[in-house]
């Protein structure tokens, strides 16, 4: 009986998980040592198997055979939520999104911060974006509205003077629109 290799291993598990997913190299741990993992992984990813994302961060993604678009990839949400996931900590949008979400900018950030109960973190991608995790205190996760948590910490970000500023000229220019349409 032939002896499997690593790849065939963690293609054989990566397959059984299904496409469009993220992987971590410490997932295959299982099969062998650190090194042999990683150049595994690293071949897997030259032949076009799985992308690599960023460091021990891999995605097997999931290919489109109706519009003929290709891989469907994921959006930096979904990797922060699967991380966290993997190391059971919560996460909440903090700065230039929650502004820019709620309208209170036109900013869109490259790249994303979260607030988290977890550990401090920044995963740095290939294609020059990142995620930070920021540890912070128990009590930004204490509202059970998701709408009313990111309005606060938007609110927090903007600072007290604005805030009073933009809620003053909210109410005038909704009727300045309502007049001129």
């Amino acid at each position: 009986m032939p002896i499997e290799s690593i790849e065939s291993k963690i293609l054989n598990k990566i397959r059984k998980c299904g496409s469009g997913r993220y992987l971590f190299a410490s997932d295959f741990v299982v099969y062998g040592e650190q090194k042999p993992l990683s150049k595994a992984l690293e071949r897997m990813a030259k032949v076009g198997t799985i992308l690599r994302i960023s460091h021990s961060i891999y995605f097997y993604p999931k290919i489109d055979k109706v519009l003929g678009l290709g891989g469907l990839y994921l959006t930096l949400k979904d990797i922060a939520e699967s991380i966290t996931n993997r190391y059971k900590a919560r996460i909440v949008h903090s700065g230039l999104y929650v502004l820019n979400r709620h309208g209170f900018s036109t900013q869109i950030p490259m790249n994303v911060v979260y607030l988290t109960d977890g550990f401090n973190r920044k995963i740095i991608f290939d294609i020059g974006t990142s995620i930070q995790f920021k540890r912070t205190a128990p009590n930004n996760f204490v509202l059970h509205s998701q709408l009313a948590m990111l309005q606060t910490l938007a609110y927090k970000t903007l600072g007290k003077g604005e805030v009073r500023q933009r809620l003053w000229l909210a109410p005038r220019i909704c009727m300045l629109k309502r007049t001129t349409n």
